[in-house]
């Protein structure tokens, strides 16, 4: 578990989750929360932050396990196309 943390908090790994929730997050909140933006529903901090969190914490769990792979791996060429 430690090693997959000590690759969870790398600078270039957290900046790209950070990149890919923000594109990600926006839009899931014009789709979740539309009325909210634009008419007169009640708009929701913690689903707003929701929208963001999720895809923050997938991109950087499914990255950090892909380098960890990688790492106690690195013959397995499986992403490679023949």
């Amino acid at each position: 578990m430690q090693p997959l943390i000590r690759i969870l908090v790398k600078r270039s790994l957290v900046i790209n989750a950070i990149k890919i929730a923000l594109v990600v997050g926006t839009i899931l909140n014009i789709i979740n929360q539309g009325d909210a933006l634009w008419a007169d529903g009640s708009f929701s901090i913690g689903h707003a932050l929701l929208n963001y969190l999720v895809p923050y914490s997938v991109a950087s769990y499914s990255a950090a396990k892909y380098q960890l792979n990688q790492s106690t791996n690195p013959s397995d060429n499986t992403d490679k196309a023949p």
